[in-house]
């Protein structure tokens, strides 16, 4: 099978470190279910009015990479955007992964994965907004009905 998210093809190499979410024991099992998760009310509410079925993955990066750090561990970094924001992806034991970088389209921003800013989820970015920290709460829950788990 083929993907079309960042870093895909080494993804497999990273494994769960936790069993949270039943049947999630790499990036490829999670991005799966979470294509039957990720909805208008799990994305970034400035971008809610773009968001469609075709462009699921637009507005998820922070819930998502900290949700992968949940179940595999490692880094969440953020780099800068062409409209200004940041953009957040995941580094397990060197291998990068980025869940959420279709929604950039092919090739419509150069995406670098180089060089930026590790990211800690209490920051005023991400889960000091409390809209932010409700979304990946729902993110979660809703992860957890699709999984049938328990955490």
């Amino acid at each position: 099978m083929y993907y079309h998210f960042y870093g895909w093809q080494t993804a497999g190499n990273v494994k769960a470190v936790n069993h949270i979410y039943k049947g999630i024991d790499t990036p490829i099992a999670l991005y799966d279910a979470l294509c039957s998760v990720w909805c208008a009310d799990t994305c970034a509410p400035r971008m809610r009015s773009e968001w469609t079925e075709e462009n699921k993955t637009l507005g998820q990066c922070s819930i998502t990479a900290f949700l992968a750090q949940d179940i595999f561990g490692g880094e969440v970094y953020a780099m800068p955007t062409d409209n200004g924001g940041v953009h957040c992806y995941n580094v397990v034991e060197g291998y990068v992964f980025d869940l959420t970088s279709e929604q950039f389209g092919q090739g419509a921003e150069k995406l670098c994965y180089e060089g930026n800013e590790l990211q800690d989820r209490e920051m005023e970015s991400h889960f000091g907004k409390e809209e932010k920290r409700l979304r990946y709460e729902y993110l979660k829950e809703q992860l957890c009905r699709r999984t049938d788990a328990s955490g």
